[in-house]
């Protein structure tokens, strides 16, 4: 058990972690996968090799080491962490391993005369705390999962019944249950896990669901990316009749219930679950859904077939695209900005954005400009949170 005596030590080392953090967390990293290497199917090695792992691990100690001794402040940062665990099926077997690299790297970054064995002592009470917290509530999530029509646990083989290219990037998979059994009604912008062997090595990977629930099949719409593995294997070698191993949906950036407008905006592959989210909407019909879309131009636009028929069939939809680079007459040009945010928003919505950084950053600012409160400001980004202000 974490003492006062302790959490202050905690609480110490924050200047520390504030210019030293991402050092910490990437050596972290360096020891784990190179010493522990049934752990490297849990992590995407492109996310090491930019940095936004690490990153985003440090920004986790740093705000955890802040609220050491208020844990209601880190708000859904361990909701985050949870979910994403459950999605690449963390197990309580893996955090002895985890803690043990990083008390080690704490040790070897800041050296003996900073991280003394008091230190030491400290961070690995705080650690186990934090564990134990995760560690129950990953097991609950399972259990749910499980227990739930049409869950599972662990992985489930799936049939690819429905492999459709949407763009010259994306491409969508219709998946099956190879039991024939049914599928649990996830909840819109939800994301599941795939286990697969591309040249012999086991990788994990998360991909949103870019349809709503229909208690059979499961869709997801994945970008290729350059040198990306797992992309250009799901695009180039994975045909109908493959089988996949699936990892229950998870994730906390879903459609809330709400009498609200709702205002759905993506950039590039984050169109993929406000899909589902706008379906859902749609179905639903008590509520006017504003989509607006950004892409570099009309030959990488997906699912422009659908959202047209949307637009068709739903007087509430009002559909906005936008394209950096040759756009029509009839569609506007350029990049996001606060007067399209202003003229297309309106002002009682709930919105929610999901895309690259600077296009979140860019939609975040503009929303915040045109009066949004935080709590109606909704998306799912994997880094710092502050990163985005």
């Amino acid at each position: 058990m974490l003492t006062i005596e302790q959490a202050e030590i905690i609480k110490a080392t924050v200047p520390l972690l504030e210019t030293g953090g991402e050092v910490l967390t990437t050596h972290f990293y360096k020891i784990m996968l190179d010493e522990h290497p049934e752990s490297r199917p849990l992590f995407n090695q492109a996310h090491q090799q930019l940095g936004t792992q690490p990153r985003a691990l440090a920004n986790a100690v740093l705000q955890y080491a802040r609220h050491i001794d208020n844990l209601d402040a880190l708000g859904q940062l361990p909701a985050q962490i949870i979910q994403k665990h459950v999605s690449l099926q963390v197990q309580p077997e893996h955090y002895p391993m985890v803690g043990s690299c990083l008390l080690r790297a704490i040790r070897e970054v800041l050296g003996k005369e900073i991280a003394t064995d008091a230190v030491i002592e400290a961070w690995g009470a705080a650690y186990w705390q934090l564990a134990n917290i995760l560690m129950g509530a990953e097991g609950e999530q399972y259990d749910q999962i499980e227990s739930a029509p049409g869950g599972w646990r662990g992985a489930r083989k799936f049939f690819v019944i429905e492999k459709r290219a949407e763009s010259p990037e994306i491409t969508s998979f219709v998946l099956a249950p190879v039991d024939g059994g049914a599928v649990l009604n996830f909840r819109s912008g939800q994301y599941l896990g795939l286990k697969l062997l591309v040249d012999g090595q086991e990788v994990r990977r998360n991909y949103s669901l870019s349809k709503k629930a229909d208690g059979s099949t499961l869709q997801i719409s994945v970008k290729r990316e350059h040198k990306g593995v797992v992309s250009n294997y799901l695009h180039d070698q994975l045909e109908v009749k493959a089988v996949l191993d699936v990892f229950p949906p998870a994730g906390e950036f879903v459609l809330q219930p709400s009498a609200a407008p709702l205002v759905l905006i993506s950039g590039g592959v984050g169109i993929t679950p406000t899909l589902a989210m706008a379906e859902t909407a749609l179905e639903q019909g008590d509520r006017d859904v504003t989509f607006i879309h950004y892409a570099r131009n009309p030959e990488v636009q997906a699912f422009r077939g659908i959202l047209d028929t949307w637009a068709r069939k739903y007087p509430r939809f009002k559909l906005f695209l936008v394209y950096e680079n040759g756009a029509t007459k009839d569609l506007a040009s350029g990049r996001p900005n606060l007067e399209q945010i202003q003229r297309w928003v309106p002002p009682n919505a709930e919105a929610y954005f999901l895309g690259p950084k600077p296009f979140m950053q860019c939609i975040n600012k503009a929303l915040a400009e045109h009066g949004f409160p935080v709590e109606r400001r909704h998306f799912e980004f994997f880094g710092p949170a502050e990163e985005l202000n």
